[in-house]
């Protein structure tokens, strides 16, 4: 399993318009193209999520998560916020790069916590935070998942 499969062109926002959290995950979750119902129940579930524990693990990554009913199978997205945002993260530092993924509640391939597992094992490369605010285009973030092999 790479996690380049799960990723697509289209789930990829370079430069994320909001401003605040809540703008963020709206953002991030529109990147899914789901209908505005399943939206507005998703971001309740990422709220939910978040008010646990802020899902910024760090060096400027967050990694928001959850599962619901809106989905299938798992989906993902990235943006970037190349100016950073105060998202609570664990570190306390701004974050500029948001990881989304969404899974049902019943996953018959079990690819939720295996596809955290690597989405937190690519940030930790030291070199990832320079690359992923070089990014000039969806494609090279691509690329760079190839590249590093996760």
């Amino acid at each position: 399993m790479e996690l380049r499969e799960f990723f697509s062109e289209d789930a990829i926002k370079l430069e994320l318009d909001g401003e605040t959290k809540d703008d963020v995950l709206k953002e991030l979750i529109g990147l899914l193209k789901l209908d505005e119902k399943s939206d507005g129940m998703l971001y309740k579930m990422l709220k939910r999520r978040e008010n646990l524990g802020s899902t910024g693990i760090g060096r400027g990554i967050a990694i928001p998560h959850c599962r619901s009913l809106v989905v299938n199978k798992l989906r993902v997205a990235f943006g970037r916020k190349s100016k950073g945002m105060d998202f609570k993260a664990i570190d306390e530092k701004p974050v500029n790069f948001f990881f989304l993924i969404v899974a049902p509640p019943l996953e018959v391939s079990n690819q939720y916590l295996p596809v955290l597992g690597k989405i937190a094992q690519f940030s930790k490369e030291p070199d990832v935070p320079q690359r992923l605010l070089a990014l000039t285009e969806p494609l090279q973030f691509l690329d760079l998942l190839k590249e590093k092999g996760v």
